[in-house]
């Protein structure tokens, strides 16, 4: 099944192809995104950690965002993560450490990247952009540390959605500021010229400190009350589905 999805998105983009491939490719999709729901169904509000699978255990920001998702397990949200290694799993694992639910939407590549061993549940997704928006549908703020292309995809297209009014405006923190020091001058080069409004600089907290980076998150949680309006959802057995339970 995983050959089939990704040969259907790499041929996808050779432009018009016959009624049925089309139609098979959305059928593909729907699904993916039905496979999503059920999964990610009863995770509970959570906070995207968004960086790079390449950093090693013993690299300072795999413990920058092992410090931070900890502390916002500690806070009552859900840590969620795209599920690989490096900073996803070091996510992954701060949340676990601190006895909060831990959670991955993996994405299937070619050279397929395996899930880290610090999920207490996670879901298999074919197509990136399915992807995206399950990480984004689940989330109420993301934290982007170090990464790569990939990384920043995640970072400004959620941010396009919110400066355009697609989606609801939350916190959006980065963090390693000597690493994205050249990304944050780009910004304000933006503002000097134009092509973004001097608001837009204000949807995006940079910072190295993780207690600001929490306090931004816990300002944000109890002015709109998220923590407390989305109440447990209670899993259909008949559905076969199951609850996600936090650590003991």
């Amino acid at each position: 099944m995983k050959n089939i999805f990704l040969k259907e998105e790499f041929h996808f983009m050779e432009g018009a192809r016959s009624r049925w491939r089309e139609l098979k490719y959305v059928g593909g999709v729907v699904y993916q995104f039905v496979k999503g729901f059920r999964a990610l169904h009863f995770i509970g509000p959570c906070i995207t950690v968004f960086g790079s699978a390449r950093f090693k255990e013993d690299h300072p920001y795999y413990q920058l965002a092992r410090d931070v998702s900890s502390k916002v397990s500690q806070l009552g949200f859900t840590v969620m993560t795209g599920g690989g290694p490096g900073i996803m799993e070091a996510a992954n694992r701060g949340a676990q450490e601190a006895g909060g639910p831990s959670v991955g939407c993996n994405i299937v590549l070619p050279h397929e990247q395996h899930p880290n061993p610090y999920l207490d549940k996670y879901v298999n997704i074919e197509y990136f952009f399915v992807r995206k928006e399950l990480l984004r549908k689940y989330s109420f703020g993301i934290i982007t540390l170090p990464g790569g292309f990939g990384t920043l995809d995640e970072l400004f297209e959620t941010i396009t959605l919110i400066q355009t009014g697609k989606i609801k405006r939350f916190p959006v923190v980065i963090m390693g500021i000597e690493y994205h020091q050249h990304i944050q001058e780009h910004i304000r080069t933006m503002t000097l010229e134009g092509t973004i409004s001097p608001d837009d600089e204000e949807l995006i907290l940079f910072t190295d400190d993780v207690d600001e980076a929490i306090e931004h998150i816990r300002r944000h949680a109890e002015k709109s009350k998220i923590l407390k309006l989305q109440p447990p959802r209670k899993a259909n057995w008949v559905l076969g589905e199951k609850s996600l339970k936090r650590q003991a």
